[in-house]
């Protein structure tokens, strides 16, 4: 019995300390990118071809280890990413959408909207820009204009 305790004590401790690990290391990763893409316009601004080539190779491989750390994040934590089943609005039929494709205001329900983006790791928009829930998928909506901005396929479980 004091060991099963014990255990259980040891889990509660340890698995706070694992996820602000990630999370640390995916705000390390973000501010990486952001280095890179400083240095990439340095590079437009003064240097040569070569020195573009190298800047965005290494932006390139900046936002891949962003992605594979996110992915490794949302593979751990899979209970975050399990979301109730999706009901849509009336005469709802889910179809593939793609960046310039217009929805409809019903979405922008707060059925529909993710009120908190920073729980799934996603990007913060500012403005009229929203993260809507649509299918499985995640979508980055314009509300003035209606249009997709941004697309995640695949991203509840």
């Amino acid at each position: 019995m004091r060991k099963a305790i014990l255990l259980g004590l040891l889990a509660a401790t340890i698995a706070p300390t694992m996820a602000s690990a990630q999370d640390a290391e995916l705000r390390h990763d973000r501010r990486d990118i952001r280095e890179e893409q400083q240095e990439l316009r340095d590079a437009y601004r003064y240097g040569d071809r070569q020195d573009v080539r190298e800047e965005r190779r290494d932006l390139r491989d900046a936002r891949r280890e962003y992605r594979e750390d996110w992915r490794d994040y949302r593979r751990d934590h899979r209970d975050v990413y399990r979301r109730p089943a999706y009901i849509g609005p009336r005469g709802y039929r889910y179809r593939p959408v793609v960046i310039g494709h217009r929805f409809d205001p019903v979405y922008y329900d707060r059925r529909y909207v993710i009120a908190d983006p920073w729980r799934y790791r996603l990007p913060r928009v500012t403005g009229f820009q929203r993260w809507v829930r649509y299918g499985n998928d995640v979508v980055l909506v314009n509300l003035r204009t209606g249009r997709v901005v941004q697309v995640y396929n695949g991203f509840f479980w």
